[in-house]
């Protein structure tokens, strides 16, 4: 039996806001000047990103209100609708390119990133999966490869985009769903000799991958192509020091570093905010993970703790993946900040997703 707390996790939903409104500040001040210039209103992308985050926080608060059992009934459903999506984005005339990849679809003056819902909806279904057929899932060929092949099918489609960053957050986070429902690690190992190949392959099948990883190598060996982006963002961390040059005081955002509202936005917290603002939302990120964990463990049944899981590790990866960008620690992926990073389909559904998180921590154990 179960009971409802009837009130969600409050500080996860202070954590989350507090990170909006960090977010929401630093979008304005790093993306003013690229606005004026642009579009002639230095507040464009800070009004997209306030309406991004109303549409957000409104399906955050639906979410958080919805039992989260009820997305178990339709995981069938949202599956295939996500598959649907990613599909649909590679044909022409209805797929838009963007950056070199394909990988949005307009919706009137808006557009929506497939792969984004494509992440919540795996999330779902497999917890599902893991939940019904965990005492499987130490076989290779009942449990663990079968969710192996829905999961890399997902990955293929969104490669077809291309799109490397979203679908190694998305085969992440759903290895370490399958790795805590029990799966041998003699599996993982093979499946990491195959995977390593696989990289291999990808990165050998594109130009500009092997690029990145030149680029990753040395940037200054050139500083004005391939190593520009990584160059011009230590250039904005460095001289930050401990304090920061001041709000609204960045260097790099004045044409040197493209679009920092986006992938980029943690290099001006670091120029403008210093050592010390840029710890802070590493710290209210470690706290959302401790939170996000938390619900996980006092979920009342094992698709509960699985979908809890499944969210808070996609979120907690694509923070190490955009953050190692950003300091020059891992190549460039194209992955945002959540919470931070100017966004439209990203934001809303990560959003959504934390407030199917917060309907969660609504339920425990008597």
């Amino acid at each position: 039996m179960f009971k409802t707390r009837y009130a969600p996790d409050y500080t996860l939903l202070a954590i989350i806001l507090s990170l909006l409104l960090i977010g929401a500040v630093m979008v304005y001040s790093s993306s003013y000047v690229w606005a004026e210039y642009k579009y002639a209103d230095q507040f464009f992308y800070l009004k997209r990103q306030l309406l991004f985050c109303g549409i957000g926080i409104v399906g955050m608060l639906s979410f958080m209100a919805i039992p989260y059992s009820t997305w178990k009934k339709y995981s069938n459903i949202i599956l295939l609708a996500c598959f649907l999506l990613l599909l649909a984005v590679l044909i022409p005339g209805i797929g838009m390119e963007r950056g070199g990849a394909q990988s949005w679809i307009g919706v009137g003056a808006f557009s929506i990133q497939p792969s984004e819902f494509m992440k919540l909806g795996l999330i779902i279904f497999l917890a599902v999966y893991l939940s019904v057929r965990q005492k499987y899932i130490t076989s290779f060929k009942k449990g663990f490869f079968p969710s192996l092949i829905l999961v890399f099918t997902a990955f293929g489609l969104i490669m077809l985009q291309p799109d490397l960053g979203t679908g190694v957050v998305l085969v992440g986070t759903c290895m370490v769903m399958i790795y805590i429902a029990g799966a041998r690690l003699l599996h993982f190992f093979g499946l990491a000799a195959i995977g390593v190949i696989g990289f291999l392959l990808l990165i050998l099948s594109a130009p500009y991958r092997i690029s990145r990883i030149t680029a990753f190598i040395n940037p200054w060996e050139d500083p004005l192509g391939d190593g520009f982006q990584i160059i011009q963002s230590l250039y904005a961390i460095g001289p930050g020091g401990l304090m920061g040059l001041g709000l609204g005081e960045s260097i790099q955002k004045y044409f040197y570093l493209p679009e920092p509202q986006n992938d980029f936005i943690f290099s001006i917290i670091g120029e403008e905010l210093g050592f010390l603002g840029g710890t802070f939302v590493i710290g209210l990120f470690a706290l959302l993970f401790w939170r996000g964990i938390k619900a996980a463990l006092e979920a009342p049944d094992a698709y509960g703790r699985f979908l809890a899981l499944g969210i808070v590790s996609m979120l907690t990866i694509q923070v190490m993946i955009n953050i190692s960008v950003v300091i020059g620690l891992i190549p460039v992926t194209g992955i945002t900040l959540p919470f931070l990073s100017y966004g439209g389909s990203s934001l809303t559904l990560t959003l959504c997703s934390v407030g199917i998180l917060l309907n969660i921590s609504r339920y425990s154990k008597l």
